[in-house]
């Protein structure tokens, strides 16, 4: 029967390279608010970015590098990534990526911020035969320049190729790199740029030993 002997648990830093939005819910939006806010905790109202976010991204770009026609098509990130629908539960976690702290402070003392943390953008809809800008809206965007700490964890079976699944997250990340995070990307937003991996193993060898 095979079990869960290590876990390895990668440090990075996500830089910020071009303003990013990762979009929060419009329903709470008040009068005279942004049409599209950012995803802010609820305790201090500073950005962060959901290990949701990270964690499909990296996935639907080695699925599309794969040719996978959908969802679940692709054996090898099947195998990191889990795929419910055969009962195969995910090995990666992907922690929520908060904000460090010098990226904080820096821009609390900003004098360049629209909003707490953060810049907007207005945005136009081109009229193409007219050369008119129409329906302006407003975009709200982390600020390039700030850095995010990065916390992945990778659940590794006695059965696996650790090698192997070490070198799939290490593709992912890079093909991230030449894409983009969150929304609006094919506008200019949402490049980032990873730091060094920092990895640290957990074991679990003397777990049952007395």
């Amino acid at each position: 029967m095979k079990k869960l002997i290590k876990k390895l648990k990668i440090k990075t830093q996500l830089n910020v390279i071009t303003g990013l939005h990762i979009g929060d819910s419009k329903d709470n939006v008040e009068i005279g608010g942004i049409d599209n806010p950012i995803v802010r905790r609820t305790i201090d109202n500073v950005p962060y970015i959901p290990g949701s976010s990270l964690k499909g991204k990296i996935r639907s770009l080695l699925e599309q590098i794969a040719g996978s026609a959908e969802v679940g098509g692709n054996a090898k990130v099947n195998e990191l990534f889990g795929f419910a629908k055969n009962d195969k539960p995910s090995k990666i976690i992907f922690r929520d990526a908060y904000m460090d702290t010098n990226s904080v402070q820096l821009l609390e003392e900003s004098d360049y911020t629209d909003m707490p943390y953060a810049e907007v953008k207005f945005e136009n809809v081109i009229d193409r035969v007219k050369g008119t800008a129409e329906h302006p809206r407003q975009m709200e965007r982390i600020p390039a320049g700030v850095s995010f700490d990065v916390e992945i964890i990778i659940n590794v079976w006695s059965d696996d190729n650790e090698d192997e699944l070490i070198e799939l997250l290490d593709k992912g990340i890079k093909a991230l790199e030449n894409d983009y995070l969150g929304g609006s990307g094919s506008r200019g937003y949402g490049q980032v740029k990873f730091g060094e991996l920092k990895k640290e193993v957990v074991s679990f060898d003397n777990y049952f030993v007395d």
